[in-house]
């Protein structure tokens, strides 16, 4: 890691990653400083990168948005430009949540989120499969989440322990 982080770094990022309306005074309070230079660490962390955005988290469930899948993707042939090319278009579908590219037998891992099966039916015939690109999807049905976070865990670069 680049940039070093000290206690106070890692407990105002522990904060913003439980509730990043906090304010500038209340982080401050919590970690036992000013408002001025808690402001300027945050400042800090926000110009050297660790910080890179600040958003506010749905209930998908109460939007509508109650089906999950994770979807394995092989391609037909994975050359650079059919990788390009799929990537390319998966950036512009909203259903796709996350796309990584993985080892092994497949060659992406697609988070999937969509009101229905129905409308993940049409993504997959309607995008996914016209591309093609692609020569094996396997689906796999989200049934519950036993642990989502969108937190770092700071404790593996730093010497901080969260208080939870």
């Amino acid at each position: 890691m680049s940039e070093e982080l000290d206690a106070i770094d890692a407990k105002i990022l522990d904060l913003l990653q439980q509730d990043a309306s906090l304010s500038i005074a209340d982080i401050a309070e919590k970690v036992g400083l000013s408002s001025s230079p808690c402001w300027r660490r945050i400042e800090r962390l926000k110009k050297v990168g660790i910080i890179t955005g600040q958003v506010t988290l749905l209930d998908r469930e109460k939007l509508g948005l109650n089906f999950e899948v994770i979807a394995s993707v092989k391609l037909q042939l994975p050359t650079r430009d059919n990788l390009e090319k799929f990537e390319t278009a998966v950036a512009k579908w909203p259903e796709v949540v996350d796309c990584c590219t993985v080892t092994g037998a497949v060659d992406y891992m697609l988070r999937i989120i969509t009101t229905d099966m129905h409308a993940y039916d049409d993504l997959l015939r309607d995008k996914i499969l016209m591309l093609g690109l692609v020569s094996d999807v396997q689906s796999r049905i989200v049934m519950r989440i036993a642990k989502r976070t969108t937190a770092a865990p700071l404790g593996l670069v730093c010497q901080y322990v969260p208080a939870r």
